[in-house]
């Protein structure tokens, strides 16, 4: 059997925190840089933009299942040998996507691709559980920053690497680097021992449990689910907005103006520091009005020319700080809740969140080709409406539940220890 979790602060040092940060990004990497190749798919394969569209929202999905049927296993295996199998799982799913014949084949393979990437949710959990309270929510922007610097340089890459090599290009690369992360995870991922004994089924209903008992997560998830529906909205609607006749750029456009968001490396860390002295509810506050306000100025995107270009990137900028800050301040208060069982809350909370993430991306495609990019903003605002009406609504002060022990009746060993 695999040595205990190791105490809090044990075993994770830099070169660990990099290595997981790193490997957060290279895995949500994998469902974003679809959304820069996305116009090169549709005339490569003869689709409409809207329908081409569908490979982004599939990955998505995917993702979002991913985290409801995989991301539990982290409280019932050890985080080593399930970190890796996703991850070559996912390398596989990647070469399928870049081989793909037709478009049935690239929404399939995309789909799994969504469902087997979904490491980054995995490692959050181990990390919280591994590390003192005071300290949690640095380390969780630090892992955030990771995958802030994953999507920010895989739309860059995607749109780069599509344009001069073929929409299969990006698809071959990230293959690659995922089977080199999985290698190199297999060495340096420390041995644990899962808190849980529970069995697959007890585990896929532990979420809609923990939805229906924790208000505390209830609400979290919906201030993820409206945030960063609107961000994917933004972003799955751009790649058709900037190369259709209002700017007519190439897909690259994309992935350049995507690294305007670079600061948001250093904002969440910032924001992680934040949490850990005032608690999640400022934060909270500051990412949805910081959304309202995000949208206003990326309407501004419609005036065209340099100007709509100033407006966008300043737009995307601000969202991107405001979805990414919110996720630290979110799972800083449900990783709080249960102790026991962080793995089946990220669970609940990361498959909302990739719901209205998938959902977002559908209505902001849609919302762009029929109504224009001033409806996307619209779509974006209106969303970060309801969180901040939950917001105003809340009943302040009210703390997390204590964590509390599984049944024995399930397979549990003895009650969990408190962080």
């Amino acid at each position: 059997m695999s040595s205990p979790l190791p105490s809090a602060d044990a075993s994770i040092d830099r070169r660990l925190l990099f290595l997981l940060s790193l490997t957060c990004g290279v895995a949500v990497g994998n469902i974003y840089f679809p959304q820069a190749v996305s116009p090169l798919v549709a005339s490569g394969m003869g689709m409409a933009p809207d329908s081409a569209a569908l490979v982004v929202t599939a990955a998505q999905s995917g993702y979002a299942a991913g985290n409801f049927l995989l991301v539990p296993l982290g409280d019932r295996f050890p985080h080593r040998p399930l970190i890796v199998a996703m991850l070559a799982v996912t390398g596989a799913a990647m070469l399928g996507a870049a081989a793909a014949p037709g478009p049935a084949w690239l929404i399939g393979a995309s789909a799994v691709t969504g469902v087997t990437t979904v490491v980054a949710q995995v490692i959050a959990p181990m990390a919280a559980g591994m590390v003192a309270a005071e300290r949690r929510g640095a380390v969780m922007g630090t892992l955030l920053a990771g995958s802030i610097g994953g999507i920010l340089l895989a739309r860059t890459f995607g749109g780069l690497a599509g344009e001069r090599l073929g929409w299969r290009a990006p698809y071959l690369i990230a293959a690659v680097a995922t089977l080199a992360i999985a290698a190199a995870l297999a060495f340096a991922l420390p041995a644990t021992v899962p808190p849980s004994r529970q069995s697959y089924p007890a585990l896929l209903a532990a979420p809609l449990r923990l939805l229906r008992e924790e208000p505390e997560l209830r609400r979290s998830c919906l201030y993820q689910a409206t945030l960063f529906g609107g961000f994917q909205a933004v972003w799955t609607a751009l790649a058709l907005y900037l190369t259709g006749p209002e700017y007519g750029f190439g897909v690259q456009a994309v992935g350049v103006l995507a690294l305007v968001g670079a600061g948001t490396m250093a904002a969440t860390p910032a924001a992680g520091r934040r949490v850990d002295r005032r608690g999640p509810e400022p934060v909270s506050l500051v990412a949805i009005t910081g959304t309202i306000a995000a949208a206003g100025v990326l309407a501004l995107g419609a005036l065209g020319g340099a100007p709509g270009l100033a407006a966008l990137a300043a737009g995307t900028l601000l969202l991107e700080v405001a979805m990414q800050s919110g996720m630290i301040a979110n799972q800083a208060r449900i990783f709080a809740l249960r102790p026991d069982a962080r793995s089946r809350v990220n669970t609940a909370y990361m498959t909302c969140a990739f719901l209205g993430g998938s959902t977002g991306s559908w209505l902001g495609a849609g919302a762009c080709t029929r109504f224009g990019w001033t409806a996307v903003c619209a779509l974006v605002a209106l969303l970060a409406c309801v969180a901040l009406a939950r917001h105003l609504l809340r009943r302040p002060g009210r703390p997390g539940r204590p964590a509390r022990a599984e049944p024995r009746g399930n397979g549990e060993a003895k009650a969990p220890s408190r962080s």
